[in-house]
């Protein structure tokens, strides 16, 4: 069973084509592509928004995101916490003074 469909290859080669030429822009900042990944990606995005036969696009691994996320450093939340300790007891001393 293939991969990609029909419709899908045709994209990709109009595409290339395109890009050959000269005429092919990317989406978002609307200039001339040159890159051969850039444009077989546009093509086969193009075949995606159709919804041709196309494989899901690749993704990061979930181990390379846990790993990020342990990377925050600890002592950052630390002295948050201390400084809400230090402006609650700023303002009960403050509390004190007034009454007396």
């Amino acid at each position: 069973m293939a991969k990609y469909s029909r419709k899908a290859s045709a994209k990709v080669e109009r595409a290339m084509k395109k890009r050959k030429a000269g005429t092919l822009k990317s989406g978002g900042s609307g200039e001339t592509v040159k890159s051969r990944k850039q444009a077989i990606a546009i093509g086969l995005s193009e075949a995606r928004a159709e919804g041709k036969k196309v494989p899901k696009k690749k993704t990061a691994k979930k181990g390379v995101k846990k790993a990020a996320k342990k990377k925050v450093p600890k002592k950052a939340k630390k002295t948050a916490k201390k400084t809400t300790v230090r402006k609650s007891k700023t303002k009960s001393s403050a509390k004190k003074s007034s009454k007396t």
